[in-house]
């Protein structure tokens, strides 16, 4: 299920990107294929163009991200992000809409994307921001697989010019973050345990980056 953009953007415009934005995926392999059925893509948040470095790291199956509302107003990234599959959300509230919208494309075979932290947070180590439970609440109803990523960018900031390394994690599911719990309890310990593996890929990561 990818749009006729998605696939010209993996088949002639996802090189050229990567290279100019200097983005280094780990991990590829780890994305599910169409046929495991569809997942919610999940990352940290730093930088506006974060949806579009994870639609260039995955390419079996097309993520559909919640967007800001806003970003549907300024007539370029408007056409980029639709054509990429964003749908919007008013992250000023809970934006119920979005999320039996996220719901309803999940059951309908379709990917989703979604960064727990609700907004970007720039220079900030991701375990240090506070998270909101839309995704908790979402692979409650769903069960669907949950695909962690971390994006990992310098000082957490990006540059143009500045290398982002995009870990993809291991594939989560349902009997892996399933919780316990019913109702609010529920959604907060889902979304905790996905955020933490998150947080975990990036931790990893840099951990290596420092002992090579």
């Amino acid at each position: 299920m990818k749009s006729g953009f998605y696939k010209v953007f993996h088949g002639v415009l996802r090189k050229p990107f990567m290279w100019l934005f200097r983005v280094h995926v780990h991990g590829a392999e780890n994305e599910p294929d169409a046929s495991d059925g569809p997942y919610i893509i999940c990352g940290n948040h730093t930088v506006f163009s974060d949806p579009i470095f994870l639609c260039a790291a995955t390419k079996r199956q097309q993520p559909h991200f919640m967007a800001k509302k806003e970003l549907f107003r300024i007539p370029l990234l408007n056409w980029l992000i639709k054509g990429l599959g964003a749908f919007p959300v008013d992250r000023n509230g809970g934006d119920v809409s979005a999320i039996k919208k996220s719901i309803a494309m999940l059951k309908d075979g379709k990917s989703v994307g979604i960064f727990p932290q609700g907004h970007r947070y720039v220079g900030v180590n991701p375990r240090k921001t506070e998270i909101r439970h839309g995704i908790g609440m979402i692979a409650s109803r769903t069960h669907a697989t949950i695909l962690p990523c971390y994006l990992c960018m310098k000082d957490y900031k990006y540059k143009f010019g500045r290398r982002v390394d995009i870990i993809v994690g291991k594939p989560m599911s349902y009997e892996e973050y399933a919780s316990q719990q019913t109702g609010t309890a529920e959604y907060a310990e889902i979304t905790q345990k996905v955020f933490d593996r998150i947080c975990s890929l990036g931790e990893e990561f840099l951990a290596k980056e420092k002992r090579a």
